[in-house]
């Protein structure tokens, strides 16, 4: 039986240097843990402009959020291992 690849997603803006950073450290755990990564910029949607605002980047495991305006690189680790929930 295959394991499933979790699927992380950050929302985030051109421009934005904190998600620049977010991007940086989800690329880092990427090297040790494999997901699928989903990159998407709102501000071609007005939903997600609404939803997210200014409070970018977040980041979504498997559709859940876990980390708004920094990532925490061992606790990342942690949850696409397993030993956390998210």
């Amino acid at each position: 039986m295959t394991e499933s690849l979790h699927t992380v997603t950050i929302y985030g803006a051109k421009g934005c240097c904190l998600c620049d950073d977010a991007l940086e450290r989800v690329l880092d755990v990427q090297g040790s843990v494999p997901f699928l990564l989903e990159k998407t910029d709102i501000s071609g949607s007005p939903e997600l402009q609404q939803q997210y605002g200014e409070a970018i980047p977040v980041v979504c495991i498997d559709g859940v959020e876990v980390f708004r305006y920094r990532v925490n690189k061992t606790r990342l680790l942690q949850i696409l291992r397993g030993q956390g929930g998210v």
